[in-house]
């Protein structure tokens, strides 16, 4: 199709048809009478890249198909926001959304959350539990005999058998359940691409068991019959998985490592007599892939249905740029890199110019960007100096235990681009938002240039690029447990503490250092939580940036949670699993308020730790 790339035009001159269309009435304006493909989203459509429904819709957009959006289907009632649309030419595909339902939905004490950042003005319960399966159940009810592809972070994180905190069960993969025909897990433009591709050369959708970061379900004796064993791991079918969670554990370890390398095997999970069959993931997105996929002729609106509306998520992002995807970091506890990959892909500054350009365009753009990052902040271009070793590395964290010698720290393309936004005349300030990772900063490399430009890096941040408070994650103070969450040490946070000291007094500035810690971690005690507040009460915090554990598919630290048992190492480790106890250990985090001084007393004198009652409290 050729229309014009909105990118530019101030938002009063965008017409219904710069979007994709939300209803039949939207079809009927652009003369369409059927479309190829009907896209579900958890979340209201937004037309911005930070949004994967808007990004996969309009990828396939400019592959020449017509596309149409359906966001928060009504799931409830006689199902017409799913027959709306007819019944497409090739398929529909669902997304939860931005974030997995379950975790949008609960806290992590299960409590119901009263509000939605990805719906108009935040309203709850747009979406059901379990959103992909709910719509899938729907779709393969109204139209069976249409092929179903599933994608987004909820399918992704659970595409196999995995741990579910909010039933306190293990399930099996999400493609059983959903009985979807495909799944696209990871940043879904190229599996997209192929699909449409071998579609268009004749395929049938139950033909499409060949292409990367893809999954799928076969009757186990045709796959085994049409496929050799070279490049396949069978992993622990769903029903031993039930029996034994020493298994369940140890399959995490064969998944994050095919996760992590270049060259991955196919990872084969039997369900039943059923196999799930998961496809390596593709290499990572090369600088054109991705500034293809930014490039898109985005509105960066929400769509005109929600006019006079407020979408939270939107709010948070709308004067943002992400730099790049994927994180290295390996952090137990997040699904970034599960997601996303390890290995780092970067635009190139071309494309982020062009769209802190656009942002300036904005009619509500007030001069500052309110953040230029991913998801670490300082990451930005980085990768191994000899690309052999990565591809043959299948660590899930370059960072942890140590830097790895191999990797390049250099942090002057980012202050490049830094140093080109400044530079614009309508920007008055740029901010970062994202986290950022300090041991990259503190690493010592063999190279002096390299090691300058940390010390640049972190001069340039405190000085011109922090918004009064700057967000960093320790997470906690216990090496013990900052060693199973592949975390560096404390220690590390002090040094980067006195970094920014130093650099906000020298430069006249008030500046705050927010440190972000996590209560109910696996391996982590009352002892250890104890011992964090006084850590933090000698380095005068009193902490606001704190949550307590919450078990989300596909981390090492969820299946810990869920089996006991260490993945790589089939160890026992200490959980906290209880209410009372989480409560306990959540208490440290607020030391300094009367109603929680006698139970934290109670509790260290129980433990014989009376030193850290005179360290919190006095004599």
């Amino acid at each position: 199709m050729n229309r014009k790339n909105p990118i530019f035009a101030p938002m009063q001159q965008f017409q219904l048809t710069d979007f994709l269309p939300t209803t039949k009435k939207e079809l009927e304006i652009r003369g369409w009478e059927e479309v190829d493909v009907v896209l579900f989203s958890g979340d209201a459509y937004i037309d911005h890249p930070s949004f994967g429904a808007a990004v996969i819709g309009r990828l396939l957009e400019s592959m020449g198909l017509q596309v149409a959006i359906v966001p928060q289907p009504d799931w409830r009632g006689d199902h017409r926001d799913f027959k709306k649309m007819g019944k497409p030419r090739l398929f529909f595909a669902i997304t939860a959304g931005c974030m997995d339902s379950m975790v949008n939905h609960y806290t992590a004490n299960k409590r119901l959350r009263s509000d939605d950042a990805y719906s108009p003005d935040g309203r709850p319960g747009l979406r059901p539990d379990y959103a992909t399966i709910t719509y899938a159940k729907i779709i393969k009810q109204l139209y069976p005999d249409v092929p179903l592809l599933i994608g987004g972070i909820e399918a992704s994180l659970r595409r196999f058998t995995h741990y579910d905190y909010w039933s306190d069960s293990l399930k099996p993969s999400i493609l059983i359940d959903s009985k979807a025909d495909l799944l696209v897990y990871g940043m879904g433009e190229l599996p997209i691409r192929e699909i449409i591709s071998q579609l268009r050369a004749g395929k049938s959708f139950q033909q499409l068991t060949n292409i990367p970061q893809t999954a799928y379900v076969s009757n186990a004796y045709e796959y085994n019959a049409n496929s050799g064993t070279e490049g396949v791991k069978n992993i622990s079918s769903h029903e031993l998985c039930l029996k034994d969670k020493k298994l369940y554990a140890a399959n995490f370890q064969h998944i994050e490592e095919e996760s992590n390398k270049y060259h991955a095997q196919i990872l084969v999970q039997a369900v039943g007599n059923k196999l799930v069959v998961v496809n390596p993931p593709y290499p990572p997105m090369s600088e054109a892939e991705i500034d293809a996929s930014f490039d898109l002729p985005f509105t960066r609106q929400p769509h005109p249905k929600y006019k006079g509306k407020t979408i939270p998520a939107f709010e948070m992002i709308k004067f943002s740029v992400n730099m790049h995807r994927g994180c290295f970091g390996g952090c137990s506890f997040c699904t970034i890199s599960a997601h996303q990959g390890k290995f780092i892909s970067s635009r190139s500054k071309a494309s982020i110019l062009k769209e802190v350009k656009a942002i300036t365009h904005m009619p509500d753009f007030k001069g500052y960007i309110s953040d230029l990052g991913g998801p670490s902040a300082n990451m930005y271009k980085m990768q191994g100096y000899d690309l052999e070793v990565c591809y043959k590395c299948k660590k899930p964290s370059c960072i942890y235990p140590v830097v790895c010698p191999n990797l390049n720290t250099n942090h002057q393309p980012i202050l490049d681009i830094f140093k080109e936004v400044d530079m614009l005349p309508s920007i008055k300030k740029l901010f970062i938002g994202s986290g950022i990772r300090y041991d990259l900063l503190l690493h010592r490399a063999k190279d002096e240039n390299e090691n300058k430009s940390h010390a640049d890096y972190m001069q340039e941040l405190i000085e011109k690029h922090v918004s009064g408070r700057l967000k960093v994650a320790p997470e906690h103070t216990s090496d013990e447990v900052l060693k199973l969450m592949r975390k560096p040490s404390f220690q590390l946070f002090k040094e980067f503490k006195k970094h920014f000291d130093r650099i906000n007094n020298n430069a006249g500035l008030n500046q705050q250092l927010i440190p972000y810690f996590i209560s109910s971690h696996p391996a982590c005690h009352d002892e250890h939580m104890a011992e964090l507040a006084c850590e933090t009460k000698q380095l005068h915090f009193q902490l606001e940036q704190i949550q307590d554990f919450t078990p989300t598919p596909m981390t090492l630290a969820t299946e810990i949670y869920y089996s006991g048992y260490h993945p790589y190492t089939l160890e026992p480790i200490y959980i906290a699993k209880t209410k009372e106890q989480k409560l306990s250990q959540r208490q440290f985090f607020f030391w300094y308020k009367k109603e929680f001084r006698q139970q934290i007393m109670n509790v260290l004198r129980k433990m014989k730790r009376e030193d850290l009652v005179k360290k919190l409290f006095g004599r």
